[in-house]
């Protein structure tokens, strides 16, 4: 992956992805970002309310499984290999990170 491909974020953390999941997450993200705007131009055109509201929990869904399958990785990768090499705080940032998932 390139350096231009990574993006900052707002912890200091990184994590290298094989090609295959980096590929799946950025299609996966792409197919979001598609139907975010198709709402917004929806919304732009005057849509009715209910497809709007349709396409919306489309796109809801498309971002939650989004993130359980990177929530997948994370527990097969991040966590397991913390775990391994006795870091054992790695449990309680995955329990806060569910919390906030379940909101």
């Amino acid at each position: 992956m390139d350096d231009e491909k990574k993006l900052e974020c707002c912890c200091h953390q990184t994590k290298e992805r094989s090609e295959k999941e980096y590929k799946d997450l950025i299609n996966r993200l792409s197919r979001i970002e598609g139907q975010i705007r198709g709402i917004k131009g929806m919304v732009e055109k005057d849509a009715y309310c209910v497809d709007i509201l349709t396409q919306a929990a489309a796109a809801n869904a498309a971002l939650n499984s989004f993130n359980k399958v990177l929530l997948a990785n994370h527990i097969k990768t991040c966590v397991t290999d913390d775990i391994k090499a006795g870091k054992e705080d790695k449990v309680d940032e995955l329990v806060l990170t569910l919390q906030k998932l379940m909101k």
